[in-house]
């Protein structure tokens, strides 16, 4: 309510001095009109003393009286003047003054433009530095083996100088490699969460912008920040989206994935074992990453997130199933031999939607054969 309050105020104020300056040239005292030849003969008289050239007139004073004369436009009449030792005012028309204010106004628009578009897309704010993740390797099913490769690395970032006394250091760059939704993104959490450091997460779309270089200002913001907030777990998720091979055909895209790339390569290059950042990425596909990241010295500790095994399988089954009526036939162990080769997103899927089938069906407990379509179906 105060800026709209606030913008009426500016625009009545301009309104208003607006009129007031038309008002005052309309009601000027009013000059006495004189031929253009007789302004010319007193001219050549050196009658005339000073002269203020309008858009459509010209008001020239003699010793005792002033004049007013009709402007012939003539681009040698300034210089004409000047000669004749004449003291002359070139006066700007509304019209001029017009555009010179809508030129300022479109500027000042056209600026306030670029600099919002500039603070959206680099603002400090763009990447979130969480405390606490609230997640813990409990929290986490299965990957026992890679939770005592990760405690480990752990124990180094937390202790790196008592490491670095017997020689070890941490690794730069962490690579989980698995299909989708097997848990990268919640182990990197319960990571966090059981070593107490600050968490930073990203994806590959955010380092995606209509601006070229926007990307690679990014990358340099986050790994500044993750400096700052050290030690600290920087997670890039959908890590193939930005750290793919390098091609230098010359497109556009292609020219900003390779800044972007750049970008990384020179951030962990600067890394050094005592600054107490890990960078942790998962992606699908290895093969469609940089060789110069996956370089060891960059990127030099990879670990596989498996699809789930029967064991992993039984205890998200009993996980999910939690909150749900699921029939007698359908135990942990039934269901866990059904889903067989599914991800943890999809074995949380298919549970959710055979209780969704047993509900349209006003059935208060799902069965196999709900499970079965279920499976199916996501």
């Amino acid at each position: 309510m105060k800026k709209r309050r606030l913008f009426i105020l500016v625009v009545f104020i301009i309104a208003f001095c607006a009129g007031g300056y038309f008002a005052w040239d309309y009601f000027a005292a009013k000059k006495t009109y004189v031929p253009y030849s007789k302004f010319y003969e007193l001219l050549e008289k050196d009658q005339v003393a000073a002269a203020r050239i309008k858009a459509d007139s010209i008001e020239f004073t003699t010793e005792d009286k002033t004049f007013k004369t009709e402007n012939p436009h003539s681009s040698t009449l300034e210089e004409t003047l000047l000669k004749n030792g004449v003291a002359v005012t070139v006066e700007k028309d509304s019209a001029e003054i017009f555009n010179l204010i809508f030129d300022a106004v479109f500027y000042i628009f056209f600026f306030g433009i670029i600099i919002v578009v500039f603070r959206k897309f680099i603002s400090p704010n763009t990447f979130k530095v969480v405390h606490k993740t609230g997640v813990k390797f409990d929290d986490v099913v299965g990957m026992e083996n890679l939770k005592r490769d990760m405690t480990q690395v752990m124990k180094i970032m937390q202790n790196p100088r008592e490491y670095a006394a017997k020689g070890i250091r941490m690794p730069k760059g962490v690579l989980l490699e698995g299909e989708p939704g097997n848990g990268k993104t919640l182990f990197a959490k319960a990571l966090a969460g059981e070593a107490k450091v600050n968490f930073i997460p990203a994806k590959a779309t955010d380092f995606e912008s209509m601006f070229m270089a926007i990307g690679p200002m990014k990358v340099k913001l986050l790994f500044r920040k993750a400096r700052k907030q050290a030690p600290c777990i920087v997670f890039i998720d959908e890590f193939d989206g930005i750290g793919t091979v390098r091609n230098y055909t010359g497109s556009a895209l292609e020219t900003e994935n390779t800044r972007i790339v750049t970008a990384l390569l020179n951030e962990l290059d600067g890394f050094e074992p005592s600054n107490g950042v890990l960078v942790l990425a998962a992606t699908n596909s290895i093969q469609a990453l940089d060789p110069a990241l996956i370089r060891p010295g960059r990127f030099d500790a990879r670990f596989c997130v498996p699809y789930p095994d029967y064991d992993a399988r039984v205890q998200l089954a009993q996980m999910y199933c939690r909150g749900k009526n699921p029939g007698a036939d359908c135990t942990p162990e039934v269901l866990a031999k059904m889903m067989d080769g599914f991800s943890c997103a999809k074995i949380e899927s298919a549970l959710n939607r055979a209780a969704l089938l047993a509900g349209q069906e006003s059935r208060e407990c799902f069965t196999l054969d709900d499970v079965r379509q279920a499976s199916r179906e996501v």
